[in-house]
């Protein structure tokens, strides 16, 4: 995780981590948290880790991105090193009305790495650049 995050919300997502690790699962305390920070995103984005909908995708030469299959069935691209998401929500409930500090997708992304539930996927620099033109094609 990076420090683009509020420092309270870095230390949960620590603590949620060390917890899994240990025991498996996410104590009730660490899941009020969760709640309590990031609001409404907190279940769906538990949802979307439980149904395993998260997935690193990787290049050859290292660069990453997630993609995350929405609960509708749209696939979004996440970038975890700057928290941004291409779905519609991260657009107007964070950056526009500033509302929330993420959305479903871009906590899914957190919370599966804390839990190790990431998929993973490797592809080529090409599949990666196509991946990442797609949805700016999509916007356009």
């Amino acid at each position: 995780m990076d420090s683009t995050l509020p420092a309270v919300a870095e230390e949960l997502l620590k603590e949620i981590k060390k917890a899994f690790q240990e025991t498996s699962h996410v104590p009730d305390d660490l899941l009020l948290g969760l709640k309590f920070i990031f609001g409404p995103s907190a279940v769906p984005a538990l949802d979307l880790v439980d149904q395993r909908s998260v997935t690193r995708v990787t290049s050859p030469s290292g660069r990453t991105a997630y993609q995350v299959l929405g609960s509708a069935g749209k696939l979004y691209t996440c970038y975890s090193s700057c928290h941004f998401c291409t779905c519609p929500a991260f657009g107007f409930t964070v950056l526009q009305k500033s509302e929330s500090l993420l959305c479903k997708h871009i906590l899914a992304v957190y919370l599966s790495q804390a839990m190790g539930a990431c998929q993973e996927l490797s592809v080529s620099e090409e599949q990666l650049t196509s991946i990442l033109l797609a949805e700016e094609e999509d916007e356009g």
